[in-house]
């Protein structure tokens, strides 16, 4: 891990907490230098570094950007032999954000937007894209904002899926682009929750939408 994402904290957390950053507002890049006060099951800043191929827009701190890759790829991804892989590592991220939800009470909610194009071996026998593939990109890029928020609060939102509830709204043919938008609903000590909408990009028509629960483990001693 590179030592930029080991630097001390700067105001970052501190202002998004007591509500001086605003909405889209860019963050400093530091980190948080409060530790979660129990040993995580993943923890995201002990994983390997893997380079995004284009730009992560959005006010996310870099470090954040970063750790939030590399729990995407090295946990929810995989190795080149897993489940997937193809698929997953087609993901673009485009965007990451983190929020004050005004109609929450000021609470905090972070957002990510990835991209991916549909292609033939992401299809089932009717040429249009497979309901499994689409599950299998909503459990994956549905949990990434809750490693954005859990790196901004300091509590681990790496977790396995309790439950996921899909909505199949029209088919995906091949070389339609996917956009698809997560955000974190509730994150707790071991209990989470996010909701996704994927999107087709150029005509704005849904495609899927999700809520998914989602808990950390205890970590055996």
């Amino acid at each position: 891990m590179s030592s930029r994402y080991h630097r001390s904290a700067s105001n970052a957390s501190a202002m998004l907490l007591s509500g001086e950053m605003q909405a889209h507002e860019p963050l400093p890049s530091a980190r948080n230098s409060r530790q979660p006060s129990s040993k995580a099951w993943v923890d995201p800043a002990s994983l390997p570094n893997y380079d995004h191929n284009s730009f992560i827009a959005g006010n996310a701190p870099d470090y954040v950007k970063q750790l939030n890759y590399n729990t995407f790829m090295c946990y929810g991804v995989g190795e080149p032999d897993s489940f997937g892989y193809k698929v997953g590592k087609a993901v673009e991220f485009v965007e990451v954000n983190i929020n004050r939800k005004r109609d929450r009470n000021e609470r905090l909610e972070a957002t990510t937007v990835a991209e991916i194009e549909v292609t033939k071996h992401m299809l089932n026998g009717a040429g249009m894209l497979h309901g499994g593939c689409v599950a299998y990109l909503i459990d994956n890029c549905c949990s990434t904002p809750l490693v954005v928020l859990g790196l901004i609060q300091s509590v681990n939102g790496v977790g396995v899926t309790q439950s996921m509830n899909v909505h199949f709204h029209a088919p995906a043919p091949k070389g339609t682009t996917l956009r698809i938008i997560s955000s974190s609903v509730s994150l707790g000590g071991r209990v989470m929750s996010a909701r996704c909408e994927i999107i087709d990009k150029d005509s704005g028509r849904m495609v899927a939408s999700a809520f998914m629960s989602k808990m950390q483990p205890v970590p055996k001693l």
